[in-house]
C-alpha cells in the first residue's frame, strides 16, 4: 500500500485529493490546523486515514512531519496543498505577510524536509499545488502571485538538483486556474472547476509522474497567453 501525506487536507483541493487517494488504495496522512475537520474526514474512512493537526508556520514543523510519517509507517508521496492569499487593493502589509509565511517560508521548510527524506529513501514524489498566478505579477494580490512564482521556480530547482544527483524523485508542479474553493477570490472568475474534478486531474498527473500540469487542462491556453504577452500590455490589464 502506497503512503501519502497531504499538507492542507481540511478543505478544498486537499480534502478532495485525500478522499480520492484513499479510494485508490493509499494510506493517507492528513494535516491542517483545524483538528475538528481532520477528525471528521478521518471518520469517513478510518482505515485509510491518520491525521495530525498542526500549523505549518510553527517552529516544530519538522517534528510534526516526522511524527505523521511514523504514524503512516513510511512515505511515497507528499502533496503540498496549503496556501494563503488575500486581495489587497490597499497594499496592507498585514495581508501581504501571511502569503510569505505560508507560501514561501513554510513551503520551503516542507520541501527541504521532503527532498531530504526521499533522497535518503532513494525514491518518492513531491506534488505542489502552486498556481497559474505564479506566471506573472498581480496588482490585486502582489504577495500571492510572487509567492507562487517562488514555488514554481523552487520546484524547477529541485527537479534540476534531483537529476544532477541521479535521484528517482518526481517533482510535480500543479498550476490551477480557478477552483471552487475559499482561495478563489475576486470578480470575473471563469472556467471554475469543482474540487473533485481538479483532484481527478491532479491524481492522474501524479500517477503519470508529470512535471508540470494546468488544472483544468484548458488553463494551458491562458498560461501560453500570459507568457507571450508583452510587459507594456500586461501592465495595462485591470
Amino acid at each position: 500500500m502506497q503512503k501519502a501525506i497531504i499538507i492542507g487536507a481540511t478543505s478544498g483541493i486537499g480534502k478532495a485529493l485525500a478522499l480520492l487517494l484513499a479510494d485508490n488504495g493509499y494510506k493517507v496522512g492528513i494535516t491542517g490546523r483545524r483538528e475538528n475537520l481532520l477528525a471528521k474526514l478521518d471518520n469517513e474512512k478510518p482505515d485509510s486515514f491518520c491525521y495530525l493537526a498542526f500549523d505549518i508556520t510553527a517552529e516544530n514543523l519538522k517534528e510534526n512531519l516526522n511524527t505523521i510519517t511514523e504514524k503512516l509507517g513510511g512515505l511515497d508521496l507528499l502533496i503540498y496543498s496549503s496556501g494563503v492569499g488575500e486581495l489587497n487593493a490597499d497594499l496592507k502589509i498585514e495581508l501581504e505577510l501571511p502569503a510569505v509565511d505560508v507560501n514561501v517560508v513554510a513551503f520551503n521548510k516542507v520541501m527541504v524536509w521532503a527532498y531530504q527524506y526521499f533522497a535518503q529513501q532513494q525514491s518518492g514524489q513531491i506534488a505542489v499545488i502552486s498556481s497559474i498566478a505564479g506566471l506573472r505579477g498581480g496588482a490585486a494580490a502582489p504577495a500571492y502571485n510572487a509567492s507562487k512564482a517562488y514555488q514554481i521556480n523552487y520546484l524547477e530547482g529541485l527537479r534540476q538538483k534531483a537529476k544532477q544527483q541521479k535521484l528517482v524523485l518526481t517533482i510535480t508542479d500543479i498550476r490551477p486556474g480557478f477552483v471552487d474553493t475559499a482561495m478563489a477570490k475576486g470578480e470575473g472568475k471563469f472556467w471554475v472547476a469543482k474540487p473533485e474534478k481538479a483532484a481527478t486531474q491532479i491524481h492522474n498527473a501524479i500517477k503519470a509522474k508529470k512535471t508540470v500540469i494546468y488544472v483544468t487542462r484548458r488553463w494551458r491556453i491562458i498560461a501560453w497567453f500570459l507568457k507571450i504577452l508583452p510587459r507594456f500590455l500586461y501592465e495595462r490589464i485591470r
